[in-house]
């Protein structure tokens, strides 16, 4: 009885926890960047390097797109992160700890944030429990969370862009199958993760070949992954690449302008806003400096035992204040405060000139795409569907479509050639007009009849230089002229046929 006794008022104690919940009244465990006052309601965090340094994250993750990029600015301008470990007794003190991929994450899917009340986040799971261990708990889907209480409390953000900050972070994950995008990655293949199947409609993945792996193509594994039979398609990436993007940046044209004025607001604003950074951090050490002064002065002069200790921690303080001061300068000198008129000029004409920022040898591949799907949803491949021509759709993240058509460069001309009869009519034609097999074949390299060429003269400083040519291609036109049988072999090579 004892033990059926106790599970009862378990169950009760579970019922009033959840019932106090459903009021929003269950005082729950906060974040850094939320506390209670003193009649219970939930508030900022009146620390105001708190508070700033919570919305420059968020700020950094609207513009940068993915955690990881603004971890890395965080570590990159040694700005660290407001972190309340729960250990231990409550109050639980706020601490500064230097910025992980984690802490970031935690920020980002917490929706106490978006100004939610929320119980129920996760739950026990016996599974993973071991003996003797701590409770294991597993996190539950936004979907599933037993109570959720939207505009309970101020927030950072709202409940719209949270929702949007999770999607973007589970699109982040590389996973084609399940239709997630993946985070814009250091390889030259611009449509990393924007490709798709135009015959089975799943996502594309992208694997490198040639001459030092130098030379992108978008595969369809989905049939051979999932049934083992052959690949669905794969397209070389290089001719595909070059026309998205000058389809790109000619939509971006009337744009040059009012793109070039945002770039020097957004600089100017990066600028403020690091600023106001450093003044804080200045702020507080300061602070914490007068602070150690008063406690060393409190004390006893005679109390050596306890003035020497404070004395120490006045003196690491100050050396704090210097140390942060030399920073501050260092900062400063790399980056000014206010952008000289050469400057604004310089920067007006690099940003109204697209093209050349596009293909400049500073600009890495993950900035292209990151610029590509501000502007792309997604771009649909086939190579199938018209013979000897790759079929491409790109769909805006307007919703608009636009169709385009590049020749294939196939490895035979007797085999997925679409062009075959009009270069065995052109063929037949200069042999007609008495041209030799090298005339022949030069006139038709001009007029643009190629085989696949060398991947590795394809890439130049991260950027296509020649889309379907090389010095050097491993074919010329004059395997055609075989084809069409118009030509017979002598002693001394394959000459043309007299024409009748």
């Amino acid at each position: 009885m004892s033990e059926a006794e106790l599970h009862q008022i378990r169950i009760r104690l579970h019922q009033g926890e959840r019932q106090k919940a459903a009021r929003g009244a269950l005082r729950i465990p906060l974040p850094g960047g939320l506390a209670y006052n003193r009649s219970g309601q939930i508030v900022f965090n009146p620390d105001e390097e708190v508070q700033a340094r919570l919305r420059l994250i968020f700020d950094k993750f609207r513009e940068l797109q993915t955690a990881r990029r603004v971890m890395r600015y965080l570590r990159t301008h040694d700005l660290r992160v407001p972190v309340r470990p729960l250990r231990g007794p409550a109050p639980h003190e706020l601490v500064w700890r230097d910025a992980t991929i984690a802490h970031v994450h935690h920020i980002l899917h917490n929706p106490a944030y978006a100004g939610a009340y929320v119980y129920g986040r996760r739950r026990i799971n016996a599974v993973r429990q071991g003996p003797g261990s701590h409770r294991a708990t597993s996190k539950v889907a936004i979907d599933d969370w037993d109570i959720c209480i939207k505009d309970a409390h101020p927030g950072y953000i709202n409940w719209e862009e949270f929702m949007a900050n999770q999607r973007r972070l589970a699109d982040n994950t590389n996973r084609y199958e399940s239709g997630h995008r993946g985070a814009p990655r250091k390889g030259i293949a611009l449509l990393q993760g924007l490709a798709v199947c135009g015959q089975c409609g799943r996502r594309m993945t992208v694997r490198y070949s040639g001459p030092d792996s130098a030379c992108p193509v978008y595969c369809c594994l989905a049939d051979r992954n999932q049934t083992g039979s052959s690949l669905c398609q794969e397209v070389r990436a290089p001719a595909v690449d070059e026309l998205v993007a000058q389809t790109l940046l000619k939509a971006l044209e009337p744009d040059q302008i009012a793109i070039a004025i945002a770039a020097l607001d957004e600089i100017a604003e990066e600028t403020r806003s690091l600023e106001k950074q450093w003044a804080l951090r200045r702020e507080r050490a300061r602070y914490d400096a007068e602070r150690a002064r008063r406690q060393y002065d409190t004390v006893e002069p005679e109390n050596r035992l306890v003035a020497r200790t404070l004395e120490k921690a006045w003196e690491d303080k100050l050396r704090l204040i210097d140390e942060i001061e030399q920073e501050y300068r260092r900062w400063r000198d790399r980056e000014p405060l206010v952008l000289q008129a050469q400057d604004h000029a310089a920067l007006q004409e690099l940003a109204e000139n697209l093209p050349a920022i596009w293909h400049s040898e500073t600009t890495q591949p993950e900035d292209r795409k990151r610029i590509l799907r501000f502007i792309v949803q997604e771009v649909v491949l086939d190579q199938k569907k018209i013979r000897g021509q790759v079929a491409i759709r790109i769909l805006w993240q307007t919703g608009a479509t636009s169709d385009h058509q590049i020749q294939r460069r196939v490895q035979s001309y007797d085999r997925d050639y679409g062009e075959l009869e009009l270069v065995r009519e052109r063929i037949t034609q200069l042999n007609a007009a008495g041209d030799m097999d090298r005339q022949i074949a030069k006139i038709l390299n001009d007029e643009g009849v190629r085989r696949e060429a060398s991947c590795s003269a394809m890439r130049t400083s991260g950027s296509y230089a020649t889309v379907g040519e090389s010095p050097q291609p491993r074919s010329t036109a004059s395997q055609p002229i075989r084809r069409a049988g118009l030509m017979e072999p002598t002693l001394y090579g394959a000459q043309p046929l007299q024409s009748a």
